[in-house]
This record gives C-alpha cells, sequence and structure tokens, in this order.
C-alpha cells in the first residue's frame, strides 16, 4: 500500500514539475513567460495563462481540503475556481502567483505523503469518488492544463511572429 502513495506522488510530481514523456510539465510550461505573455487573452473573455495557473492552485488546494475533510474559505485569493488576472500587470505580480501555484502544491503533495495507505480506498465526504482518484486528477488537470498553455504560447507566437516564445520555452514539450 505504501507503493500507492509513491506511485501517486511520483504521477502529481511529475505532471507538476518532473520529467513527463507527453511533453513539458506545468511549471515548466511557465518557464520565462513574461507576465504581458501570461496576460494575453487568445480571444475576448477567454482564460489567458495566468488565470489557468491560479486555477491549478484552486484545485490543487481544494483536493487537499477533501483529503483533510477542511472547511472552504482559506484559498489565499477571493472566489473560487476562477480568478480574474492580472490584478496588476507586473513582473512582481506574476511572479507571486507562480509562487503560490508552487507553495500550494507543496502543500498538496505533503498530505498526499502523510496519508495512511488505507485511505486512498475510502471516498471523500460529499462525493461518489475515492481519494486515490482525486490525487492523480490533480496530475490529469495539471497535464490538461499544461496543453492549453502550450497552445496559448503557439498562438501568442503566431500573434507576434516570436518563433523563440514556443522553442525556448517549452524546451523540454514533444509537442
Amino acid at each position: 500500500m505504501k507503493g500507492e502513495i509513491d506511485l501517486l506522488l511520483s504521477v502529481i510530481d511529475d505532471a507538476y514539475s518532473g520529467k513527463s514523456w507527453q511533453g513539458p510539465n506545468l511549471k515548466g510550461s511557465l518557464r520565462g513567460l513574461s507576465a504581458e505573455e501570461a496576460a494575453w487573452r487568445p480571444r475576448p473573455g477567454r482564460h489567458n495563462i495566468w488565470e489557468l495557473v491560479l486555477h491549478a492552485a484552486y484545485w490543487k488546494y481544494t483536493v487537499k481540503r477533501k483529503l483533510l475533510n477542511e472547511k472552504r474559505g482559506s484559498f489565499p485569493c477571493k472566489g473560487s475556481n476562477w480568478y480574474v488576472r492580472p490584478q496588476k500587470l507586473t513582473t512582481a505580480a506574476w511572479k507571486e502567483d507562480q509562487r503560490l501555484l508552487d507553495e500550494i502544491h507543496q502543500d498538496f503533495r505533503q498530505v498526499v505523503a502523510s496519508l495512511n495507505p488505507r485511505a486512498l480506498d475510502r471516498k471523500l465526504a460529499g462525493s461518489r469518488y475515492k481519494c486515490a482518484k482525486f490525487i492523480y486528477g490533480v496530475a490529469a488537470h495539471d497535464i490538461y492544463h499544461t496543453g492549453q498553455i502550450t497552445l496559448i504560447k503557439r498562438l501568442i507566437q503566431s500573434e507576434t511572429g516570436d518563433v523563440k516564445l514556443v522553442k525556448s520555452r517549452s524546451k523540454d514539450s514533444a509537442v
């Protein structure tokens, strides 16, 4: 059973910052992006990379909270699920939201590492899904949004003609 926890940790780490066979991981897909690039929208009303970052952080927080059976309301940003960004179009604000994603990932990882392996088979309160499904769901969620980020970076490149954006910032991409 301890092996299952280790496998889940490996899966969430690979999707977030490890070596992934499918291309870039979430953290790697953000490498080198400026605040302006992170704030760029493919069309009005569509999410930008910056919003995807906070959305990923929010769901790591949500699953962590469910694993610990904690109440809602402690996420650092007001609202839930989607957060309009940028509030301030600054490098410091962009780096702060990336730091928040990293911090929440580390908190989530720590909770998973501390789980009793028998807990993986229990359904979480208010859900029909088992604990393990939520955990590997976070990894799948990271990979899904990494694909969106990669696509948005390509759209930025086609809009601006900056070939370096995709090549240099997705160097570990297989896409």
